[in-house]
């Protein structure tokens, strides 16, 4: 990738940018979710109209520099796209951070993003919040809910402990976001 290029589009610290600018600046594919510049950069590192914007940050974000600010690629791609850049979070659905065409983002709470990030290395189950206790010889299922961990309780049928973490996320209101929950997409492809 491309590395990040300060543009300077007014002297202004406090400056938005705009969807016009957004626009002026970058041709965007939505198909590929790439955005290239529209204008060349007379700065140190050049950037010729048609070049890549953004560069590749460590944790896997897109990145550009506009006016002294950093900008992440997706949340500039949103306000090209839909005209206002979102008070919360844009979420990737396929949890992959550079894939930035359109239909692979959407607004997302802080929850639901969350909820859409891979499991932990150590879970063993496929489902998040629900884990194999050796102790009770039964499938354990929780919930972590702004930031503390909330046991549901103890199942001999793996079946049934994800049913119960389905249930208690429908019930915490992330119905929102069903299509980055394990325990959904497990439960659907059950009844299928």
């Amino acid at each position: 990738m491309e590395g990040v290029y300060l543009l300077m589009l007014m002297p202004d610290t406090e400056h938005k940018i705009t969807q016009k600018e957004v626009r002026r600046l970058f041709s965007y594919n939505k198909n590929t979710g790439i955005l290239k510049w529209k204008v060349s950069l007379s700065n140190a590192k050049g950037a010729k109209i048609g070049d890549i914007a953004g560069s590749l940050h460590k944790e896997g974000y897109l990145q550009i520099g506009i006016n002294n600010k950093t900008y992440k690629a997706h949340r500039l791609i949103w306000l090209g796209f839909y005209g206002y850049m979102p008070e919360g979070l844009i979420d990737h659905k396929d949890r992959i951070r550079s894939h930035n065409w359109i239909l692979n983002l959407r607004e997302a709470s802080k929850q639901c993003n969350i909820r859409n990030s891979e499991n932990r290395k150590d879970n063993t189950s496929g489902i998040k919040g629900v884990s194999w206790c050796n102790t009770f010889k039964k499938w354990r299922t929780g919930l972590a809910l702004n930031g503390k961990l909330n046991h549901i309780g103890y199942y001999k049928d793996f079946d049934e402990a994800v049913c119960a973490r389905l249930a208690i996320e429908q019930c915490v209101d992330w119905a929102g976001c069903d299509s980055s929950s394990p325990a959904y997409q497990y439960v659907k492809e059950s009844i299928n």
